[in-house]
């Protein structure tokens, strides 16, 4: 059900959207912080709603559905808007580019291997790759005015932010090559052979 607690939380994070983008594009040292604290706070869910569906039962092809959806479009709409609003150096847009591309060739394996009525499960290594960008996004989200704001001057809060993203897009390299592996190994078998067949 969409009212279900855990996909209410997954679609918090799709709503959290427009805030986030409104509050970075302030280009103030409070608009980003508070940036940062709504990004984390979806992020967060992210790890609740799984958590809790599982806990509660309430898996469900819909909460399936929505949450890599839900994920994909904060990740995005984040990364689109540090680069409008010039907030990522030359060299930071690299692995900004290499994230994006990823997703969506781990969205298009999914919708293919979907209609094979194939998973693709999320490995451990595509879970630590979250983290490592779900941090990597806030921080930078913060950047440096929030590390003055909060008498932290002494940090490079935007260096430190595009380190973790390359740490990231190495990660996501790493675990887009697995998926794309795994999904052309069931593109190139035989009809019938590693796959469940369709309803009727």
């Amino acid at each position: 059900m969409l009212t279900d607690l855990p996909n209410i939380l997954t679609l918090s994070r799709i709503a959290a959207i427009p805030l986030l983008v409104g509050l970075a594009a302030l280009r103030t040292p409070v608009g980003d912080l508070l940036a940062c604290v709504v990004f984390s706070l979806a992020g967060i869910t992210d790890y609740f709603d799984g958590k809790i569906a599982r806990g509660r039962a309430q898996t469900s092809d819909l909460g399936r559905m929505l949450d890599p959806i839900a994920d994909k479009l904060l990740v995005g709409a984040s990364l689109m808007a540090l680069a409008g609003l010039g907030r990522l150096s030359p060299w930071g847009l690299y692995p900004a580019i290499v994230i994006l591309l990823r997703e969506i060739l781990v969205s298009g394996l999914r919708e293919y291997l979907a209609g094979l009525r194939i998973g693709l499960p999320v490995t451990e290594l595509a879970k630590w790759k979250t983290g490592v960008q779900m941090g990597a996004l806030g921080t930078l989200l913060a950047g440096d005015e929030t590390g003055a704001l909060l008498h932290l001057s002494f940090l490079p809060v935007q260096d430190i932010g595009e380190v973790m993203l390359w740490v990231a897009a190495g990660l996501t390299l790493r675990t887009g090559w697995d998926y794309l592996h795994a999904g052309l190994r069931h593109a190139s078998a035989p009809a019938g052979v590693g796959r469940r067949p369709q309803s009727p």
